[in-house]
C-alpha cells in the first residue's frame, strides 16, 4: 500500500511541477523538483510507517536535509534564469508536434519513474519494523557524511569561484575540484550508497542496491558527467585538467577523457 501512496503522491508533485514550468516556459525548473521529491517521498512514507525505528527515522532526517539542501540550491541558481541549454536543445528536437505532451513524457515522467526507483530504500525502510542496528548502518552513515561534504562544498565553492567577475571564462580547478573533477556528483552518488546500506536490514533487501546503482550510472553516463565533459572537452585548458584529475572518484579514479 506504502508504494501505491508514493507512487500516486510523486505523480501528482511532477504534474504540478509540469504545470509550474509550462507557465513559466522553462522545463529545467524539473531540476528544483528532483530534491523536493525525495524530501515529499521522505515525508509521506515516514508519516505512514507503522513502527518508528532508527534506520527510518535516521534515513528521513537525511534525506529531507539532502533533499532540501539541494532544492534551495538549485531553486536559487535557477528560478528567474533562462532556461538551461539542455532542455533548450530538447525543444529544438521536438519540434513543433506536440512540444508539451513530449516535455511532459520524456522530461517530467521519466524523472517521476527515476526518482520512484531511487527512493525505494527510503519506501522500503518505512515499510520494514525490524529495529536492529548492524555495523554496515555506521558505515553508511559515514558514507553519507562524506558525501554530503562534497556535493555542498563543491557546489559552494564553484559558486563563490563564479561570482568573480576576473573567473569569467576560466576553469574551477582547486579545492574539492582539485581532487575530481565532478565533486558534487561524486558526493551525491556517495550519498545514495550511503542510504542503501542504513536501510539494508536484511539480506533480503539487497535487491535495493538498485537504488545507488540507478544514481551512480545516471551521474556517471547519462545526465551528469558525460554532458559536462562533452561541452568542455575541446578547451585546451580542460583536456590539461582532466590529464592531472580524476574524472569521478578522488585520488583513485581514472583520469584523462
Amino acid at each position: 500500500m506504502i508504494y501505491i501512496t508514493v507512487l500516486v503522491t510523486l505523480l501528482l508533485y511532477f504534474i504540478c511541477w509540469f504545470l509550474i514550468a509550462t507557465s513559466k516556459k522553462n522545463y529545467g525548473l524539473i531540476d528544483i523538483a528532483w530534491g523536493g521529491g525525495f524530501v515529499l517521498t521522505a515525508v509521506v512514507t515516514y508519516l505512514s510507517s507503522t513502527r518508528i525505528t532508527m534506520q527510518n527515522s535516521l534515513i528521513s532526517v537525511l534525506v529531507i536535509v539532502w533533499g532540501l539542501r539541494l532544492a534551495v540550491h538549485l531553486g536559487r541558481r535557477n528560478w528567474n534564469k533562462a532556461e538551461d541549454y539542455r532542455y533548450t536543445n530538447m525543444r529544438k528536437r521536438w519540434g513543433n508536434n506536440f512540444p508539451k505532451l513530449k516535455a511532459f513524457l520524456t522530461v517530467f515522467m521519466v524523472q517521476f519513474l527515476l526518482l520512484f526507483l531511487i527512493a525505494l530504500p527510503i519506501i522500503q525502510v518505512n515499510a520494514d519494523t525490524n529495529s536492529q542496528f548492524y555495523w554496515w548502518q555506521i558505515l553508511g552513515i559515514i558514507i553519507w557524511l562524506i558525501g554530503f561534504i562534497f556535493e555542498v562544498i563543491g557546489d559552494r565553492q564553484l559558486e563563490a569561484f563564479k561570482k568573480l567577475p576576473k573567473n569569467k571564462g576560466k576553469l574551477l580547478t582547486s579545492g574539492l575540484w582539485s581532487l575530481t573533477r565532478h565533486p558534487n556528483y561524486f558526493g551525491e552518488s556517495m550519498c545514495w550508497w550511503g542510504i542503501f546500506l542504513i536501510s539494508l536490514t536484511a539480506l533480503s533487501s539487497l535487491w535495493l542496491v538498485i537504488s545507488p546503482l540507478l544514481i551512480t550510472s545516471l551521474l556517471l553516463f547519462v545526465s551528469g558527467v558525460p554532458i559536462l565533459e562533452k561541452k568542455y572537452k575541446n578547451r585546451q585548458d580542460f583536456r590539461e585538467y582532466a590529464k592531472i584529475t580524476p574524472k569521478f572518484v578522488p585520488f583513485i579514479g581514472k583520469k584523462g577523457l
